[in-house]
């Protein structure tokens, strides 16, 4: 039998593996060069666009900005909810003036638009006057009240007077109104086309065509 022939030969040493940081380095290099060369012209690219897209595109389809500038009597005007004035006439007797809402209207005037106001007046006597309306403007130099649609007036003793509109000089405890007034209380009623109030509703007086229907006992005369 025949023994297998084995060729020895010099041995040489297994390679070292090759490091990999010098490639990696290379193809770093390549990208940062790349990407200053393309970065560039991409901006470059995107201002020609900003300068050029709004010739291009129809004037219609154009976004407009406009700032509009803010309305004076809107800012200028303060409104406050449940106002409350009040104070003392001539004779030194309360009032009160109260709405749902006031608005400024002259504030060097001190004139104010009321919704809603009431008017509420002492007499000398104890009893009261109240005044009221859909609409008032009241200055506050000369406690003057004018009243718009629908003004009602009341005393507490039952009379009763409904008017278009009124001045009501608060300070004096007077009224007046150039417009058709009906009027009615214990007495009778009374219409006018105008009427004077004095003295907190003591004496009224109809001006203009009048008519009165008075109460005497259980017959009613017509004047």
């Amino acid at each position: 039998m025949s023994s297998p022939i084995v060729a020895i030969g010099p041995v040489r040493p297994p390679r070292p593996p090759r490091s990999r940081t010098p490639l990696l380095r290379q193809r770093y290099s390549r990208f940062v060069g790349l990407m200053k060369v393309i970065l560039p012209a991409v901006a470059a690219a995107l201002l020609g666009l900003v300068v050029v897209w709004p010739r291009l595109t129809p004037h219609r389809e154009r976004m407009n900005v406009d700032f509009s500038q803010p309305d004076a009597a809107r800012v200028d005007a303060l409104s406050i909810r449940n106002p409350k004035y009040y104070g003392t006439d001539q004779g030194n007797l309360p009032f009160t003036v109260t709405a749902d809402v006031a608005t400024q209207l002259d504030p060097q005037n001190l004139v104010v638009t009321l919704e809603k106001p009431v008017a509420d007046m002492a007499r000398a006597d104890g009893r009261t006057l109240v005044v009221n309306s859909d609409i008032g403007f009241y200055r506050q130099k000369d406690d003057t009240l004018d009243l718009v649609g629908h003004v009602d007036m009341y005393r507490d003793d039952g009379f009763e007077l409904h008017s278009d509109s009124a001045r009501v000089m608060i300070a004096k405890g007077d009224a007046t109104g150039d417009e058709p007034a009906q009027a009615q209380g214990p007495g009778g009623t009374l219409e006018g086309e105008g009427f004077n109030m004095k003295d907190h509703g003591r004496t009224v007086i109809f001006t203009g065509h009048s008519k009165a229907v008075l109460t005497v006992g259980p017959h009613k005369t017509g004047s």
